[in-house]
C-alpha cells in the first residue's frame, strides 16, 4: 500500500477516536444543564456516567465489536457502526426525559466501544512497517482533538458564552417562545451533540469506502467461529500472558486517565479554586498540549526506542501527581504545572503503546477480539473506580492528597510492568511478529 493511501485510511478511521473522546466530554460538559432541565438527581447523573462512552457502554460495545471484526471483517464494522452512533447522539439531541437521555448515552457508548478495537486493528494492518507507530499516533491525536473541539464548542454555546444568543434563537425556533430558561440552556448541549452527529456522518461516508484490510483477507481462510476464537484466545498461553501484560499497563494508567477525563474541570474548581470558565480553558489548553506532544512522538516513534518513550511518558505522569503532594494545587503555579505535565504525558502515554502493541502482539484471527476483551476489562473497571474515587476525593476535594498517592501508585505499576515487558516489534512486519510468537499455524 502506498504511503499516501495508508495516511488517508488512517485519518478516516481515526475519526472514530474523535467521536469516542468527543462523546465522553460532550456528555460530561452538558450534565449540569440536563440535570436542571429534567430535574435529575445525583443518582441519575451517576447512571449516565456509568453507562456512557466513558465506562460500561463502551466496555460492552468493545467485546462485541472486537469479535465481530474478527469474524466478519474490519470493513463490516465501518459500514454499519457509525449509523448506530448517529442514532445514539440523535436520541440525546431529542431527549425530553431521563429514559431517553439514558438510552442515548448507552447507544452512543456501545457504538464507541464497537469501533475502537476495529479501528486500531485496521490502522496497524493497513500501515507500512516503518509507519505503524506514526499512524497509531495520528489516531491518538484525533483522540485529543475531540475533547479540545467539544470543550471549545461547549464554552461558546454555554449560557453566557459568546454564541449563546444564537442558541436561544434556535431553542425558540424549535421549542416555541414559552420555553423555560432550563429548557433553553439545554439546547447548548443539544447543539454540541449535533456537531458529533455531523462528524459521525462524515466518518461513515469516508469509512464505508475503505477497502477491507489485506491482512484480514489473507487470513480469512484461517478464521474459525466466534466461540472457537474466544476459546483459542483463552487457551493459548502466549495470548493469555499478552492480555495480562497489556491489560495491566493500560488499566493502571487508564484508572487515572478516566478520572481526569470526567472529573478534571470539577477537580480544578473544587481543589484548585478556579472558576468554571477558567477550569474549562485550562482543560482545553491541556488537550492542545497533548495533541502537540503526540505529533512530536509520531515523528520519532518508528525510529526511537519504545522503552525510552514509554518510560519518559510515565515519569512525567508521576511528576504531575507529585506536584499535588508537594506544591499543591491551591495556587495557580501548582495548578498550571500539574496541567502542563499531565498534558505532556498524554502525548506519550501508555494508550499509544497499548493501541500499537495490542495490534502487533496477536495473530490476525483474534487480533480485534483480544483488544475488545481488554478494552472491556479496562473500561468496566474504570466505571467502578470512578465511583470509588468520589469517596476518596470527598465533597470539596479534602481527600485530594490521598487520591494523588493512589494515582502515583497506579502509574508506578504501569511504569514498572511496561518497562520490564516492552516487546521487540519496532520496524517488523505483523506476519513476522506472529510467526515468532505463535508459530506457523496462526
Amino acid at each position: 500500500m502506498a504511503n499516501s493511501g495508508s495516511l488517508k485510511s488512517t485519518i478516516a478511521v481515526s475519526l472514530t477516536n474523535y467521536l469516542d473522546a468527543g462523546a465522553i466530554v460532550a456528555g460530561a460538559s452538558g450534565l449540569t444543564l440536563w440535570q436542571k432541565y429534567l430535574g435529575l438527581s445525583e443518582v441519575h447523573l451517576g447512571w449516565l456516567n456509568f453507562i456512557s462512552a466513558n465506562c460500561l457502554g463502551a466496555a460492552i460495545g468493545a467485546i462485541i465489536g472486537g469479535f465481530l471484526a474478527d469474524k466478519y471483517g474490519r470493513k463490516f464494522i465501518f459500514t454499519y457502526n457509525m449509523i448506530v452512533y448517529m442514532v445514539g447522539v440523535l436520541t440525546v439531541m431529542l431527549s425530553v426525559n431521563f429514559p431517553m437521555l439514558l438510552c442515548g448515552f448507552l447507544i452512543t457508548g456501545i457504538s464507541v466501544g464497537v469501533g475502537v478495537p476495529a479501528s486500531w486493528t485496521y490502522i496497524s494492518e493497513s500501515s507500512e512497517v516503518n509507519n505503524r507507530g506514526r499512524n497509531i499516533c495520528i489516531s491518538q491525536m484525533s483522540w485529543g482533538f475531540g475533547p479540545m473541539c467539544i470543550l471549545l464548542l461547549g464554552m461558546l454555546f454555554a449560557p453566557g458564552g459568546y454564541l449563546f444568543g444564537w442558541v436561544e434563537a434556535v431553542a425558540h425556533l424549535f421549542g416555541g417562545s414559552d420555553l423555560s430558561t432550563e429548557a433553553v440552556n439545554a439546547f447548548s448541549s443539544r447543539i454540541v451533540f449535533f456537531s458529533l452527529f455531523v462528524v459521525a456522518f462524515i466518518a461513515w461516508n469516508l469509512q464505508r469506502q475503505l477497502q477491507e484490510s489485506a491482512e484480514f483477507e489473507a487470513n480469512k481462510s484461517k478464521q474459525a467461529g466466534l466461540i472457537d476464537n474466544i476459546k483459542v484466545l483463552f487457551s493459548n498461553k502466549i495470548a493469555v500472558k499478552t492480555v495480562c501484560f497489556l491489560a495491566t499497563i493500560y488499566l493502571t494508567w487508564n484508572l487515572v486517565a478516566s478520572v481526569m477525563g470526567f472529573f478534571q474541570p470539577h477537580i480544578y474548581e473544587t481543589a484548585g479554586g478556579v472558576s468554571n470558565e477558567q477550569a474549562n480553558w485550562m482543560n482545553c489548553i491541556q488537550w492542545a498540549i497533548i495533541v502537540g506532544v503526540t505529533f512530536i512522538v509520531s515523528k520519532i516513534i518508528d525510529k526511537t526506542s519504545h522503552k525510552a518513550i514509554y518510560t519518559f511518558g510515565l515519569l512525567v505522569a508521576i511528576s504531575a501527581w507529585l506536584v499535588i503532594v508537594t506544591i499543591g494545587v491551591n495556587g495557580m503555579m501548582g495548578l498550571w504545572l500539574f496541567a502542563i505535565l499531565w498534558g505532556v504525558q498524554g502525548g506519550s502515554s501508555p494508550q499509544i503503546f497499548y493501541a500499537l502493541w495490542g495490534s502487533e502482539l496477536f495473530p490476525a484471527k483474534f487480533r480485534a477480539g483480544a483488544q475488545g476483551l481488554m478494552f472491556f476489562i479496562v473500561r468496566g473497571l474504570s466505571a467502578v473506580w470512578g465511583l470509588i474515587f468520589t469517596y476518596i476525593y470527598g465533597e470539596n476535594g479534602e481527600g485530594f492528597t490521598m487520591a494523588a498517592f493512589c494515582m502515583i501508585a497506579l502509574l508506578a505499576v504501569s511504569l514498572v510492568v511496561g518497562f520490564m515487558g516492552v516487546p521487540n516489534t519496532r520496524g517488523r512486519a505483523l506476519d513476522d511478529i506472529t510467526k515468532e510468537r505463535y508459530g506457523d499455524n496462526y
